[in-house]
């Protein structure tokens, strides 16, 4: 009877394994690589309404559509070939680097906010992240990898502009994780302020929220399972870059916006990354906001964050 206890055991521990195994590869393939992505399922799962402001992304879409624009590309560190979009805005010295988030790509996110930009003197430049829209690579950087891809892109534009070029690194969800992340790295004196807009605090703890709320599913022992996968075959691992410790050696000053009822990446997420941050900072809350809906939610108070962020950093 005992021998029967213990192979029942083993063989249910071996399922068991088998079963844990197969769906940590089944996340990594839908989480990770270029080929499975979804905007249809990421759009799903954040919870947010976008239809309500079809219209006024329509308008603010064509209006930037009009404005000259050019096509760059650009080579990250391991070879890949990068894609960005570029709007001069008559040659400005005053440049927004925009990212977009997770399964997006540049010229998608910051249709609303172009609007601002541009009127307010800013040319913007809105990169392709790795694994995104026009640009090169298999795999999603989630801003551990990402944040030295803009580090290329911010040489980029000192060396188009000038020294005297002044830099404003805008960031939303996966690109507002990147943009946090940056703030850890030596950062030229070109960059002079960092906005983030619902960023998460690392890959690891993303996943591990999402796996906890959306399907109800513990995240031992397959977020560790896609953790060891992912650094052999993406080069890092998800929680080796983590926004809430880099913000501890930033620098240059931080605006933190947040939707108070973003489900997809939690507020409590921009709480810590606020605590932890040594660089002068700001936070704004959006009541009643999902996920990167904090602009559509409330324009107002959102334009007059930055107004009063960006009157403060730059000349």
């Amino acid at each position: 009877m005992k021998k029967k206890l213990v192979k029942g055991a083993a063989v249910l521990l071996g399922l068991l394994a088998v079963s844990e195994a197969g769906g940590s590869a089944y996340f990594y393939r839908r989480t990770m690589k270029r080929n499975r992505l979804s905007v249809e399922r990421t759009m799903k799962m954040s919870g947010t309404d976008w239809s309500r402001y079809g219209e006024l992304m329509q308008r603010r879409r064509e209006s930037m559509m009009a404005q000259p624009q050019e096509e760059l590309w650009n080579t990250s560190k391991d070879g890949l070939r990068l894609h960005a979009t570029y709007f001069p805005n008559g040659g400005s010295k005053r440049v927004a680097v925009c990212l977009h988030g997770y399964t997006s790509q540049g010229m998608s996110d910051y249709i609303g906010l172009s609007d601002y930009y541009l009127k307010h003197g800013f040319a913007m430049l809105l990169p392709d992240a790795r694994a995104h829209g026009k640009s090169e690579g298999e795999y999603v950087g989630f801003g551990c990898l990402d944040r030295y891809d803009l580090m290329g892109w911010i040489q980029w534009i000192i060396d188009r502009c000038g020294e005297d070029v002044e830099l404003l690194l805008h960031g939303t969800s996966m690109g507002g994780a990147t943009v946090l992340m940056a703030s850890g790295l030596s950062l030229p004196p070109q960059v002079k302020g960092i906005v983030s807009d619902c960023g998460f605090t690392s890959p690891k703890e993303v996943f591990t929220h999402v796996l906890h709320s959306m399907y109800h599913l513990p995240a031992f022992p397959m977020i560790q399972i896609a953790s060891a996968v992912n650094r052999r075959k993406a080069g890092y691992g998800l929680d080796d870059c983590n926004a809430a410790r880099e913000v501890r050696k930033a620098k240059v000053p931080v605006l933190l916006i947040h939707g108070s009822a973003d489900s997809f990446v939690p507020c409590s997420m921009c709480e810590e990354i606020y605590e932890s941050c040594a660089s002068p900072k700001r936070k704004l809350i959006i009541e009643g906001a999902a996920h990167a809906e904090s602009y559509y939610k409330a324009p107002e108070a959102y334009e007059r964050a930055l107004d009063e962020f960006i009157g403060g950093i730059l000349k």
